[in-house]
Formats: structure tokens, sequence, C-alpha cells
């Protein structure tokens, strides 16, 4: 992939700002598992949380190369932080494609300012992968609809000033009959959250249970036609899918930089242990997988930003199943590299370990994903 100049600014320019805010607070965010809200102001300020709004509306007109670029960088450090770049983007992906002008008048104008959180609620307890299955139901009351259910792994839902809530509006099972709605926790009387979920890795990013219990949501507030909520999801989902496989390299690469680091210092045998040619090998094995997913993120990025849906489509699922299996494989090795010190919380490459396992689950299992290519490989 060749960045245009204007592109190379850009990512000096977060690479810069990432070593500055987000190295010296990656290990404490982690410890205490802490939303980092001074990134939100930070990342706010810079246009990076609202990226992708058009100018227009009041955003930076962003594309995908652009998210890639920054969630690739800040994730050196801190895929957690990393999230908050482009935060946004779940949020208005279903507006900007379903939603109408005048929702996206009322909605966006307000995120392009800065600093404000959305999130949007799809999985359930017994509906991650399988969509289809959701429970969560929305009925017609006059003018508004009643929403009841119970949604999971909502990240951000309980920081957020908007949610875009998936809720069946008919039928009992199936894509047909979920619907989209922009639901304002903080305004809405029905909507509480459960206990934080105590993650292995990416702590930082909240994940709450979310009870919904009539909550009165006005007929304004639904996106698109009713029934048709499902499209709009995975819309977002293939936009987003990529910056997955860009955070992927991001942390990849903060292990091998560290890893060469420490390989360069550490002596044993009287030597560094990177003269030892097993060492070598690791290193430059990972730095292969690191380039070769590099170029695969943003050539799937180039296919979003040319508007090549049906290649997006494929090599969405493929960025981010690579990018996470190659990412564990790369922070796995890291860990064997540091030895005995790689397993213990002085040094990074044991958090970026655990932060690499949840890339491979969330936003769609691998396993789901191979499911996707798969079926578009023999459709």
């Amino acid at each position: 992939m060749k960045f245009t100049e204007e592109q190379i600014v850009f990512r000096d320019t977060i690479r810069r700002m990432a070593e500055k805010h987000v190295a010296p607070i990656a290990a404490e965010v982690d410890e205490n598992d802490r939303f980092p809200t001074e990134l939100v102001e930070l990342f706010g300020e810079m246009g990076l949380m609202q990226l992708w709004i058009p100018e227009k509306y009041g955003g930076p007109e962003g594309n995908l190369t652009l998210m890639c670029i920054a969630r690739e960088e800040i994730s050196r450090f801190s895929p957690a932080c990393g999230s908050i770049a482009g935060l946004n983007t779940m949020f208005i992906m279903p507006l900007l494609h379903f939603g109408s002008e005048e929702q996206r008048q009322r909605f966006l104008p307000p995120l392009a300012k800065g600093g404000v959180v959305t999130a949007i609620a799809i999985s359930e307890p017994q509906a991650g992968s399988d969509v289809s299955a959701m429970t969560t139901r929305a009925v017609r009351d006059g003018d508004s609809y009643v929403i009841n259910g119970r949604k999971q792994w909502c990240s951000y839902g309980v920081e957020a000033d908007y949610i875009v809530v998936m809720a069946r509006t008919s039928g009992d099972r199936g894509a047909e009959g979920i619907s989209a709605f922009v639901v304002e926790p903080k305004k809405t009387a029905g909507m509480t959250f459960g206990r934080h979920e105590r993650k292995m890795g990416w702590r930082g990013a909240p994940n709450t249970p979310i009870f919904l219990d009539n909550v009165r949501v006005p007929i304004e507030n639904l996106i698109g036609q009713e029934g048709k909520g499902f499209k709009a999801s995975m819309r977002a989902l293939d936009l987003n899918r990529p910056t997955i496989g860009a955070q992927a390299v991001g942390l990849a690469q903060g292990a091998l930089d560290v890893s060469i680091a420490y390989a360069k210092e550490r002596k044993q045998f009287k030597q560094s242990i990177g003269e030892f040619q097993g060492v070598q090998f690791m290193l430059a094995d990972m730095y292969m997988n690191i380039e070769v997913t590099r170029a695969l993120v943003y050539e799937c990025a180039r296919a979003g930003d040319e508007g090549d849906w049906h290649r997006l489509n494929i090599l969405a699922s493929v960025a981010k199943c690579f990018g996470s299996d190659m990412a564990m494989k790369v922070t796995t090795d890291a860990v064997q590299i540091f030895g005995g010190y790689g397993y213990t919380k002085d040094y990074p490459v044991e958090r970026m370990m655990r932060d690499a396992k949840l890339a491979q689950i969330f936003e769609g299992t691998n396993q789901i994903q191979r499911m996707v290519i798969a079926r578009q490989l023999l459709a």
C-alpha cells in the first residue's frame, strides 16, 4: 500500500500523538480497567472519534483508509485506546446509508463537534454470532415504539450519549423483522446497565449488559424502514471489520518493536539473545506476517473507499480473521522471546497477548469469518 502525502502526514501526526498521550497511560488503563475520558476529549478535538462524518454535517469526512491508519498507530500501544478513534463509526454508518436526511441533520452535527460517545447494541445473551436469533422486541404504540429485552457486549454503551439499538419488530427469528432505533440512554427511562464485564484483555473499553424495560422511543428515531435493521448492522460491520485488522497490525507491530529492543539488550551465554538463530527466525516471521497483513488491510480499505462493496464484503472478513490470528501468533512469540519476564506484568507483551485474543472473537468470531468467506467463494 502506497500512502498519499496527505495520508503520510496524517499517520505521522497520529503516531506522535500516540507516543505522547497513549503510551504513558496504556499499562495503567489496563491495570485499572479505566475508560480514558481524557482521550475522548483529545480524540474529539483531533476529529478522530467522528472521523467518518461528512463535511456537510460539520465532520472531517474521513474514509476507511484513514480509520485504519489511526487505529493501527494507536493500537501499537493499546488497542482499547485505539478503539476510541473512529468510535462513532458504528453509530454513524446506519444513519449515512439507511437513515433519513432529517435524522442525519439531527444527530450528526452534535457528533461532529467531538467528545460525544456512541455505541451500537446488537448482540444478546443467546444471539451473538447468530444475530437472527435476536429476541429484544419493539412494539409500535401510537407515535412511539416500546422496546423490551436485553443486550450483551455493547462496547461503550454505559458511557454513550446515543445508542443504535437493534430490536425485532416482526417475526420470531430470521434477519427480516429486525429494526434499528436511536436511543438516548441519559434521557430515556427504562434503560439500565448491569455489571461491568471483567475481561481478560482489551481492558479500558467498557462492556456492560443493557436492560430495556418498556423503553419508549419516538417513531422518528427508527432508522430506515421497519424490519430492515439487519442490513444496516451488516453494512456497519463490513466497514468496521477492516479496522479490527488494522488494530491487529498495530498491536503486532508494537509487540515486534519491544521484542527487537529486548533481543538486543538481553544477554545470555555472553551474547545478546538476538544473535541466536532461533530468536532471529522468530523475529523474521513476526515481521513478514505483519507486513503481509498490513498490505491486506489497506487493500481492503481501498475497496471500501472506492465503493467496491462486493470485494469489501469478503476482504473485510479476511482482514479481520487473518489479522487477528496473526496478532495472536506474534504476541505469543513476543512473550516467548521475553522468556520468564514476558509472563510478568512488568513488561507489555503479556498485556499485548491478552489483548490479541479478543480480536479473534469480537465483531464476529474467526470461525464465523471463515464461514462468510467460504460462502462467498461458493456463491
